[in-house]
């Protein structure tokens, strides 16, 4: 092989995944708390033209995921379930 093919990169032109591997959808706006991606386009992510991701990753910094609010967790279905 010759020296300049060895340092050849092989490079895909195509929108990269915004996913930060924090997996939970918000069961108000239905986002994932991670990435603000729809699980409808999660799902899709693959099968989307370049210009579809595009435009789903310049609007996802206007979407609004989470309020930052906890839901609860134990705590607050022990408190629910005291008298």
């Amino acid at each position: 092989m010759k020296e300049e093919d060895s340092r050849t990169v092989w490079t895909r032109d195509e929108v990269e995944s915004p996913c930060t591997n924090v997996c939970q959808i918000d069961p108000d706006t239905r986002l994932c708390l991670g990435c603000a991606r729809s699980i409808d386009e999660i799902g899709a992510w693959c099968s989307l033209s370049p210009e579809a991701r595009r435009l789903i990753m310049d609007d996802l910094p206007n979407r609004q995921v989470s309020t930052g609010k906890r839901k609860g967790g134990r705590a607050a279905r022990l408190k629910r379930k005291a008298p």
